[in-house]
């Protein structure tokens, strides 16, 4: 399929720049066999039934984005300097102990330039392809966590960090209800919307939670550029999910109750682990790209954000629910202003093509 099927206009002044307050003050569309509902993220119980599962990622945002400048020598003193400013996104570290980042702005990295962050890290670029560079820092293990967690920043999508700074509400606001596992560099952003009390009304209504991990990459920030999408690649992603959130999974099968992944990352991970036919606990590191005639073993809802134009995420939504029906939902969506992307509005995906 050609990608420009996934394109749409989006306002931006639909583009959501903060979250609301409190956070399951968001708007939630439901799309249910022929039907399009408008209603509050509070009101999520109701379209859901007693015994149906929710799957939750419970992977926990960490301060991934460095912030510093390339090191160069002074011609007659040979001491180093600031130079340029440079931003890297840690992604995933490799076997090797060199971490795999998106750099900001890579035209000014080369192989072997060093940048400084802070006064205790210094990352020598070892690899470069294309966005992504190889980087050997000075620390390794709790020593260089301590320092990230000192000094590193929200790692929040640029189309946030365009138009304003990082603020200290980030920190809290762009971390889910969920978060348990340290890991991930952007946030599984269809949790967003829980807090407690939503929590406390479902689980009255005899909802069920199960929680897995797969710990978001900064290749979520990524946008796609082949013109085909079939020619397109997933950035690979460490996911776990335990045979007790298998058996939970299974018992909801079991009894036809709705098996309800909360998130992209949740689906993914759940029908990676469903490849056979029957899902199974599973670890490692998933590059599932799923894109419409995917064959969906687990999931029968998706609860899940409003995406970019022309984004993987867009092409797994069409994937679930049927293109048609996307663009349907989409167009809906913008005429009545919902808020869209990491800090928008939700919607519930229900009865899959």
């Amino acid at each position: 399929m050609d990608l420009n099927y996934f394109d749409y206009e989006l306002p931006v002044r639909l583009i959501a720049q903060n979250p609301v307050n409190p956070r399951s003050s968001s708007r939630l569309l439901i799309s249910h066999m022929n039907r399009i509902v408008d209603a509050g993220f509070t009101d999520l119980p109701s379209f859901l039934n007693e015994g149906d599962l929710l799957v939750v990622n419970n992977t926990k945002v960490f301060p991934a984005l460095l912030v510093g400048h390339k090191m160069k020598s002074e011609p007659i003193s040979a001491v180093k300097v600031p130079g340029a400013r440079i931003s890297l996104n840690l992604d995933s570290q490799n076997r090797d102990g060199t971490w795999s980042c998106l750099g900001k702005p890579m035209k000014k990295l080369r192989i072997d330039d060093v940048v400084r962050f802070g006064m205790s890290i210094e990352g020598k670029i070892v690899r470069i392809d294309g966005r992504w560079c190889e980087v050997a820092f000075n620390l390794q293990g709790e020593d260089f966590f301590r320092e990230v967690q000192a000094i590193g920043h929200t790692p929040l999508p640029g189309y946030i960090t365009a138009k304003r700074p990082e603020l200290p509400a980030d920190q809290t606001d762009y971390q889910s209800y969920f978060a348990r596992q340290t890991g991930a560099v952007a946030a599984p952003t269809a949790s967003l919307h829980f807090d407690e009390k939503i929590v406390s009304k479902l689980l009255q209504k005899g909802i069920k939670f199960t929680e897995l991990t797969l710990h978001v990459g900064a290749g979520t920030f990524l946008p796609m550029t082949s013109e085909r999408i079939s020619d397109h690649k997933i950035h690979g992603e460490w996911g776990s999910i335990t045979q007790s959130a298998v058996d939970e999974i299974l018992t909801a099968k079991r009894k036809n109750k709705r098996v309800i992944a909360v998130g992209t990352t949740s689906l993914r991970l759940i029908e990676t682990a469903a490849r056979s036919g029957r899902i199974e606990a599973w670890e490692g590191v998933t590059d599932l790209y799923i894109t419409p005639g995917f064959a969906f073993n687990v999931a029968d809802g998706l609860l899940t954000n409003f995406h970019l134009p022309k984004s993987s995420l867009l092409v797994l939504v069409a994937a679930f629910v049927g293109g048609e029906k996307m663009k349907e939902i989409y167009h809906h969506a913008v005429n009545e202003e919902y808020r869209f992307l990491s800090y928008g509005d939700s919607s519930l995906l229900l009865n899959p093509a």
